[in-house]
């Protein structure tokens, strides 16, 4: 996921651990993956837990290998160490050869006049005798570094040996197959990413809070289809009463109050739940219950269809009222719509909507509140519901629109500014985009998954 407020290159990291305590996967079994959007930095992140494998590491030649290393490791300090003490003598038998130099000189002395001054130049001959002494050692010490050189030759040649066994027993391995098995492991694990499109929601975690502009209530999107470039945010202040939507070219744009473009809207909208799905733009039309698509390449409605049975105008609204009697919104499954109706006894009703036309292609009755819940949301073909627009909110109820089943979950997740008027999944982004308060923030969310693999022994 990219940063939120500049557009640096898309960071995705793998991690893979081992088993957990509280998971046991046999060696055939599949992955159990968990995907997060964004990590603390901002990148983008998913978790595998994989099955044990046998690791190379484990390889005997590996081993043998690692051995070599330390050898030539060891090796190489001593050679470090020999160096530092040949340049330190070095300097030190250069002194000498002065003064060896020095006693030469002497000598001639006492050979023109030995008479004279005999017994002052023995005496001063025998003090540098003595200054001698200590060279004795060093020269010494070169002979065990002679010693320790051929020591240091013969393990080389041995060392030589030894990988050249390794090379010829790797021989038959070509290079280009093994860069083909390289290559067929990076096209497995794209595709075993690719698969990473779904998931069930385990965690929200954030919010990070974007900005803080206009009224308590309001609505803030990008487009979850839109290409990596294209990075525009849509602004709707509000929820009732306005026509005017104002365009950003990127999210850095948006903090920064750089307006692109405004766009005015043929009708009013009803609520806060919005959505911008593939250039378009899904809204609920002022009191009724027809929902518009208006393009934005164009600046015209392209359809408009009213939802057969669907409250509004405050009939069916979510906790906080608004006229969030129409919630729209997408996720990797593609457009839908969350009312209710008088026939589902004010509960819950899912349709899924074909994005061009806004026939809805199916429809599910929930057994759940629609005046009971505080937002929602839908992830991979389920809608999550909170049970509060404020404070200590959770998400409480789950309904599966692939088995048609629900449960009820406990996921809560930090409502800082107390009051939420819009929440809403992005695809794309991996997060949950709200308006708080005034504040325009994004959750991340943390999707389990389970991916069958075969066996690969």
């Amino acid at each position: 996921m990219r940063a939120l407020l500049g557009v640096p290159t898309p960071i995705f990291l793998l991690v893979v651990y081992g088993l957990c305590p509280s998971m046991t996967i046999g060696p055939k079994e599949g992955w159990q993956v968990y995907s997060s959007a964004q990590d603390a930095d901002g990148r983008c992140i998913c978790t595998v837990v994989a099955p044990e494998q046998n690791l190379c590491s484990r390889d005997a030649k590996s081993r043998q290998l690692r051995q070599l290393l330390e050898k030539v490791q060891n090796m190489s300090q001593s050679i470090e160490v020999l160096n530092l003490r040949t340049q330190r003598d070095f300097q030190y038998v250069m002194k000498m050869e002065n003064q060896m130099k020095g006693l030469r000189t002497k000598f001639r002395q006492i050979e023109e006049d030995r008479k004279t001054i005999m017994a002052r130049n023995f005496k001063e001959l025998k003090d540098r005798m003595d200054e001698l002494q200590p060279l004795i050692p060093v020269l010494e010490q070169y002979k065990t570094d002679t010693k320790l050189i051929s020591q240091f030759k013969e393990e080389i040649r041995n060392l030589s040996a030894v990988l050249t066994g390794i090379q010829d027993e790797l021989g038959a391995y070509d290079y280009d197959e093994l860069y083909h098995r390289v290559m067929s492991l990076e096209t497995r694990l794209r595709s075993c990413m690719s698969k990473l499109t779904c998931g069930k929601l385990m965690k929200i975690t954030g919010p990070v809070t974007i900005k803080t502009s206009g009224t308590r209530f309001g609505a803030w999107m990008t487009d979850p289809m839109a290409s990596p470039r294209n990075n525009r945010v849509w602004y709707m202040d509000t929820y009732t009463n306005s026509k005017v939507v104002r365009e950003y070219k990127s999210m850095a744009d948006f903090v920064s109050g750089q307006e692109s473009r405004t766009y005015y809207l043929p009708f009013k909208w009803a609520g806060t739940n919005h959505v911008v799905y593939n250039g378009s733009l899904y809204y609920n039309k002022e009191q009724s219950n027809i929902v518009v698509r208006y393009s934005f390449e164009t600046g015209r409605v392209l359809a408009q269809r009213a939802l057969e049975y669907a409250g509004f105008h405050n009939v069916y609204p979510y906790t906080w009222g608004g006229f969030s009697d129409i919630d729209l919104m997408a996720d990797e499954m593609g457009l839908w719509a969350v009312y209710a109706t008088n026939q589902n006894a004010g509960n819950v009703v899912i349709s899924r909507l074909e994005p061009d036309t806004l026939e809805p292609l199916s429809t599910w009755n929930t057994e759940y509140s629609k005046r009971n819940a505080g937002e929602s949301f839908m992830i991979c073909g389920t809608l999550y519901v909170t049970n509060s627009h404020l404070t200590g909110a959770k998400v409480y109820y789950s309904y599966d629109t692939k088995t048609s089943t629900y449960e009820y979950v406990d996921i809560p997740f930090h409502n800082p500014y107390f009051h939420i008027s819009m929440l809403d999944y992005n695809a794309r982004e991996r997060a949950l985009y709200a308006w708080n308060n005034g504040h325009q923030v994004i959750f991340n969310v943390t999707l389990y998954h389970v991916i069958k693999t075969e066996d690969d022994s």
